[in-house]
């Protein structure tokens, strides 16, 4: 029974995590009995051929020993296989450091039923794939037969298989007859479709486990329950949105306000005009323009505009490779042929204008099904899931971006005019909403001093609400740019334009704190001599289209006038819309060339702006190997769990393709940072692997050479071997941040990518198995958080945001797991969204302001600006190589479905690899 008072707020970790146990009786009508499973402690899982040693709480000796195989190829350490042998760690209790205050959550208390939740399986004949479709057909179903064979049952339906009731129907098993009147797209004609809908009792829902999991008592959420749950909620907003904009984790329901954008319904020769941005009705498209236009329109529906009052739709599958003046297909069984435009001419009266242009491929690819693009619309009211380019962004931004008071008032009156109470769904399941968004205690981290060089007035500075800047400051550690060179692709910037905008950022370089490499002949002219302020050869200007050719004679060029010493850093002058300009200067730079790059867009040429200039030269300082900042407790050795012993810090990230990319391989990438006990400096490397595959396949791997028989590597073993050459130091502890992993993937990730750390470690030494921290950051949730009071100023920043710092580890979080939200940053435009941290695997022993603190304050530690971060850096940084990894694959220029498959249907994937980083690029933060 549940507690009169008992009532919790849960945050999004909890819910979709993998139960150990389940909570839905799988027996006939008989009272509740719930087997559960045996869960084997990690401790104890480990135990055998690992265990524990030395002193607890971060000792140098708390290591776990390794088996005694320093290359084995298939070693099996640390983690089990298989998540019944895992238990997330549990809270170390809660932080105690910074200032408390409180502060509100969009999570609404929902008070949950005391009723049985029965589960039915569901079967449609014939089948329908279309979900809008079943949940027609059942909704038909409930109207005709609630009052009389469903019990006056009002059921909740996932659209698919599952459908829930609260409590029994009068039967464990009954076919139903539905008729549904469906019209046909743009005929206008009506057909009436007979199905037979078969409902069969699975299951009885039992809410103990879930009490018990709320309490605390429980470590795992009972995810069928929740799964109930989740349906009934969802039930209830199916009703009012188009897009749900209703989460629901554990007894709370939370309302945020999201917003998309959604496809112009223009006609689609405007359409493909648009995309690529010229007059298309004169000339035919390249095969560079076929792909863009094949890729932007992949998915999306049309309907038909030459058949008068007739406007069927089609879903769009590509386009042809030939222009509709040489397109045929077959007209008969005997194969006699007719071309499009004849076809269209003889049969519509319709004549093609534009024979130049390709035809749209619509319906199954593998049947010739053409539609000149003249004669097709975009069907209104689809949603644009495809990356939106800079100017789509702000202007999405600028129609949606709300301040936080407006967010949160815009919030509650959803939730009050929704009126949750009185829906039918909800007073069936006996779930009642309440409509005021929850207080939580919070607390305010401290922000943490960083350490400038003693040659600055600043020596030291302590950010104040999230930001600082570098006047009267020079960076730490200044790197050295003796010999560098400028390209303008830009047409409208002079070169006398592109010369005082090299010359005012070689002197802010200078200012900075960057500088020159002297020589000792040097020393007795000018021992205060700084960034070389000229370029090695004037500056060359080049089109966009001879990039590669220009690159390379630069090169070359400064190469012969050095003598043999290569280039160090490279300007590029980009035109504001440059397409594949950028990534292409990437790609060859840094995979063929091995040069370090800066491109600067136009528009920032023209307008000079100091505070411009300061942001490039903290990149260009970082880029060639030098440290714009670090933490002064990480100089004075005071921070916990990393400064008493050696420890790399990792970040990791998994990018995968837009959708309608079907082929595009997902990109990994790892950082590790290089420098102990600074933790600032990060090498990054990146890999190519399966499509939309997320967990990070080269951590580690074996392969055979015929030579040295089998080879160990991987990006875990190779950064911990640049770690050790870098600070003549192997790492004694492990911190892995990983970013991009939803709850549903947290078993899977953790299991297969600890135990890729584990081998990589085991493969460079006897026994060295260094102690693992696992996080896992998370920005795609729909937790904000708000001031108690906006009109305190004191509680919120200028954009009236939390305070950067501010962190939440109760109420709406995990009952029982480590996790916490974190609001590092302070807000710029709209509400800030804090980051969600949950630790999957602690062998370091954190305690929780330990992990908080240590996480706040690496975010002030991010090398492109002056301002604290709202992710922590390592998983930034990663996400940047990951996204700047992407430029590196080849140019598409054909179409190519078979960059990516699955080549055994296990593990195994054939993917082209990306072209190696030179040795130069992946030493230092190429990707910032």
């Amino acid at each position: 029974m549940r507690e009169p008072q008992e009532k919790h707020v849960l945050a999004a970790a909890a819910l979709a995590k993998k139960p150990l146990q389940n909570c839905m009786n799988r027996q006939k009508l008989e009272p509740e009995t719930v087997v559960r499973e045996c869960r084997v402690p990690l401790e104890e899982a480990k135990k055998g051929p690992c265990r524990r040693r030395g002193r607890g709480r971060g000792g140098k000796g708390n290591a776990v020993r390794a088996l005694e195989a320093p290359l084995a190829v298939n070693i099996q350490l640390g983690p089990p296989v298989s998540s019944k042998g895992v238990t997330f760690p549990r809270r170390p209790g809660f932080g105690q450091l910074g200032t408390k205050c409180i502060v509100k959550a969009n999570h609404f208390l929902a008070e949950l039923p005391d009723k049985d939740l029965i589960q039915y399986d569901v079967t449609i004949t014939p089948e329908v794939k279309a979900q809008s479709v079943n949940r027609a057909i059942m909704a038909e179903l409930v109207r005709l037969y609630r009052e009389s064979d469903l019990g006056m049952r009002l059921p909740a339906y996932d659209g698919k298989k599952s459908l829930y009731t609260a409590g029994l129907m009068p039967f464990s098993s009954k076919e139903f007859v539905v008729k549904l009147i469906e019209e046909d797209d743009g005929t206008g004609v009506t057909r009436e479709t007979e199905f037979k809908v078969a409902i069969k009792f699975v299951a009885r829902g039992n809410l103990h486990y879930l009490h018990q999991f709320l309490a605390g008592r429980q470590a795992d959420a009972p995810r069928d329950t929740l799964k109930v749950l989740d349906i009934v909620l969802r039930e209830i907003s199916n009703q009012r949105y188009v897009m749900k904009s209703l989460h629901r984790y554990d007894d709370i329901l939370v309302s945020d306000m999201s917003s998309t954008a959604f496809i112009e319904p223009l006609p689609v020769i405007e359409f493909v005009a648009q995309v690529l941005g010229k007059d298309i009705s004169s000339r035919p498209l390249s095969d560079a323009d076929r792909v863009k236009v094949k890729k932007a329109l992949r998915g999306v529906k049309v309907e038909v505009t030459h058949r008068a009052n007739v406007r069927r739709k089609y879903r769009i599958s590509g386009i042809t490779s030939q222009p509709t003046r040489e397109l045929i297909f077959p007209v008969d069984d005997q194969m006699n042929m007719k071309s499009v435009v004849e076809y269209f001419q003889e049969v519509y009266g319709f004549t093609i204008q534009y024979p130049h242009l390709p035809c749209l491929q619509v319906g199954n690819q593998k049947k010739a099904n053409y539609l000149p693009l003249e004669a097709c619309k975009i069907v209104e009211g689809q949603r644009y899931s495809k990356r939106l380019n800079e100017k789509q962004i702000t202007s999405l931004l600028k129609v949606t971006c709300q301040r936080p008071r407006e967010q949160e008032m815009d919030i509650l009156q959803t939730v009050q005019k929704n009126g949750y109470n009185q829906d039918p769904y909800a007073k069936e399941f006996g779930i009642n909403i309440s409509d005021k968004l929850s207080s939580v205690e919070a607390r305010v981290l401290p922000a943490p001093w960083l350490k400038y060089h003693d040659a600055g007035k600043e020596k030291d500075c302590l950010p104040q609400v999230g930001q600082w800047n570098m006047m009267n400051k020079k960076m730490i550690n200044g790197s050295t740019v003796n010999h560098w060179a400028c390209i303008n692709f830009s047409r409208s910037v002079q070169e006398s334009t592109a010369r005082s905008f090299c010359q005012e950022l070689a002197q802010m370089c200078q200012v900075s704190g960057m500088q020159k490499m002297i020589s000792s002949m040097d020393l007795f002219v000018d021992a205060l001599q700084e960034f070389n302020r000229e370029p090695v050869i004037p500056i060359y200007s080049a089109r966009p289209d001879q990039v590669e050719k220009a690159l390379k004679y630069v090169c070359n060029t400064a190469l012969n006038k050095l003598k043999g010493k290569e280039l160090e850093l490279l300007l590029a002058i980009l035109p504001d819309n440059n397409g594949c300009l950028y990534g292409d200067i990437k790609r060859i730079c840094e995979t063929d060339l091995g040069l370090i790059t800066q491109c600067c867009l136009t528009k920032h040429v023209f307008k000079i702006s100091k505070q411009y200039l300061a942001n490039v030269s903290l990149k260009i300082n970082v880029k060639m190997g030098g440290r714009n900042t670090v933490l002064l407790d990480a100089l004075s050795c005071r921070i916990p769990q990393v400064s008493d012993i050696p420890t790399i810090i990792f970040g990791a990230d998994v990018t995968h393709p837009e959708n309608g990319e079907e082929s595009s391989p997902s990109i990994a990438a790892v950082v590790a940072s290089q420098d102990w006990p600074e933790v600032t400096k990060y090498a990054g490397l990146v890999c190519a692997q399966a499509h939309r595959q997320e967990l990070i396949q080269d951590l580690y791997k074996t392969w055979h050479d015929p030579q040295r028989g089998t080879v160990t590597g991987g990006m875990i073993r190779e950064l911990l071997i640049s770690f050790r050459k870098a600070t003549g130091q192997k790492p004694l502890r492990i911190i892995f941040y990983r970013d991009g992993v939803s709850e549903g993937q947290f078993y899977q990730v953790l299991l297969y990518e600890l135990d890729a750390i584990r081998k990589a470690c085991a493969s460079l030494e006897p026994n060295y198995q260094p102690p693992v921290t696992f996080v896992v950051v998370q920005k795609r949730h729909h937790t904000r958080l708000f001031a108690n009071n906006h009109k305190d100023r004191s509680s919120t920043d200028k954009s009236g945001n939390i305070l950067p710092g501010t962190v939440v580890d109760n109420k709406i979080c995990h009952p029982s797991e480590f996790d916490f939200y974190l609001c590092s940053h302070a807000g710029i435009q709209g509400t800030s969204r804090p980051a969600h941290y949950h630790v999957l695997w602690d062998e370091n022993n954190f305690t929780a302001d330990e992990m908080q603190s240590l996480t706040n304050n690496l975010c002030y530690t991010y090398a492109r600006c002056t301002r604290s971060v709202s992710v922590v850096p390592p998983a930034y940084y990663a996400h940047l190589a990951a996204f700047r990894a992407r430029f590196y694959m080849e140019p598409e220029s054909q179409d190519n479905n078979s960059t990516s498959r699955n080549v055994n249907g296990g593990g195994s994937n054939c993917v082209k690899p990306l072209p190696a980083l030179k040795e130069k690029v992946k030493r230092v933060m190429f990707y910032c």
